[in-house]
């Protein structure tokens, strides 16, 4: 049954300070979590500005797993990803905006978003070094379906007309929930259990797998709900946002791993 809808606006601008503490216990200093943000004009005060944003859940979410959340504007260059990459325990690939279609072989849908090509071409740079850095990252959203694209796959993009409903992404800005089966030999399948209740708010899917990548949890309608990229020490993208929910595991898994980086 769908959950309780939220707004997507939810939480954006808030002060983090006051989290409860952190439920990692490790020896040493914790773990940097690099989280994407996006570049969108934003007002503040007297000001509007490009700005790099970010929902505060993620930061949130990082913090009270143990981390030390760091946000990762989408630069214009590509210097230093390495660098980067190394002073970083793991990364969270933040949702967003649509793709660019032409990156896996497609014309614009209608109901595509406009592109970002500043942001496709930086996340996917930096999903590429996190792979071959085999450094443990959770991807969120948009940062699932990068994930296939990055590794060669293609994407519905308007998933009503494959499914025929709305069900993933409810009207009006907001979120919504329903259950997903997975499997239960899987990574996620060990820290959530065969079934989980998620919350939900996208309109795209993936429609061919990228290399090297496993499905691992379902819709009812069954839309590829969760991926696992083979052979890699922490590589889980959920099409689902836990960053919105109560259920924060997946977040204090990827930082448990970070802390044995």
């Amino acid at each position: 049954m769908p959950g309780p809808a939220l707004s997507k606006g939810e939480g954006m601008g808030e002060a983090i300070g006051g989290a409860p503490e952190p439920r990692a216990a490790a020896v040493g200093a914790p773990p940097l979590i690099g989280v994407t943000t996006c570049l969108e004009p934003a007002r503040w005060s007297e000001w509007v500005r490009e700005a790099a944003l970010l929902p505060v859940t993620y930061l949130r979410s990082v913090e009270r797993a143990g981390g030390v959340p760091v946000m990762l504007p989408p630069t214009a260059g590509l210097r230093g990803l390495d660098a980067l990459v190394e002073g970083l325990g793991g990364v969270v690939f933040a949702g967003g905006a649509d793709l660019d279609p032409q990156l896996y072989g497609m014309l614009r849908h209608h109901e595509t978003g406009p592109p970002q090509p500043q942001r496709d071409r930086f996340e996917l740079a930096l999903l590429r070094a996190v792979i071959d850095a085999d450094l443990p990252f959770l991807a969120v959203g948009r940062g699932m379906q990068a994930l296939n694209v990055a590794r060669g796959g293609a994407l519905v993009q308007h998933l009503p007309d494959a499914v025929g409903h709305t069900g993933h992404s409810p009207p009006g800005g907001m979120y919504g929930g329903h259950t997903v089966q997975i499997s239960p030999s899987s990574r996620i399948g060990k820290i959530l259990g065969e079934t989980a209740q998620v919350v939900t708010g996208h309109h795209q899917a993936i429609a061919r797998l990228g290399k090297g990548l496993a499905a691992v949890a379902w819709a009812e309608d069954q839309v590829v709900e969760a991926v696992e990229l083979q052979g890699h020490r922490f590589g889980v993208g959920v099409q689902w946002h836990p960053e919105e929910g109560e259920d924060r595991r997946l977040f204090d898994a990827l930082v448990a791993e970070a802390w044995g980086r």
